[in-house]
């Protein structure tokens, strides 16, 4: 019998590692997944629609395309996912990863989110709908680790992720 392979997309923040700390972490305790995610090419995501489908003179119309091409990917991969990992950093305002936290909660997707503890009230709505609110990505590989394989948290790996 062969064990399932759980699609787990990674939506938000794209300017630190967190996406790497939880493939490696997932990858290390053995979790049968696989991950897929928006282009985290910031230029790229902007500039795909123009890139396409021609030029716009006015950057609404121009980020218009691109957050309709960019919508292509997201809202399949979402719809495929078995659990939809939002991460909210410290230093920018993801308007997207609460979009697709919002999408996801409106298919039933599982969902795990992923802040510091400041940005609490201001995303507790979307925390409302996560069956889980972590604050480092060791907690996400934890609760995904726990979720597949029935396996309580490993605590080499906590120790591990704080060094």
């Amino acid at each position: 019998m062969s064990e399932k392979t759980w699609n787990i997309y990674l939506s938000g923040e794209i300017h630190s590692d967190w996406r790497e700390q939880i493939q490696q972490g997932c990858k290390d305790a053995g979790l049968p997944v696989a991950f897929s995610a928006p282009i985290t090419e910031h230029d790229d995501s902007d500039d795909c629609g123009v890139a396409v489908f021609g030029s716009e003179p006015d950057k609404f119309w121009h980020d218009h395309k691109g957050a309709l091409l960019n919508s292509v990917r997201t809202s399949t991969l979402i719809e495929q996912a078995d659990v939809v990992v939002v991460r909210f950093g410290e230093k920018y305002k993801q308007w997207n990863a609460a979009f697709d936290a919002g999408y996801a909660a409106a298919l039933g997707k599982a969902i795990i989110t992923l802040h510091p503890e400041e940005h609490d009230h201001a995303l507790k709505e979307v925390d409302s709908a996560a069956k889980g609110v972590a604050r480092e990505p060791y907690q996400v590989v934890q609760a995904l680790a726990y979720a597949i394989k029935g396996a309580m948290p490993d605590q080499w790996y906590k120790a591990e992720a704080a060094e």
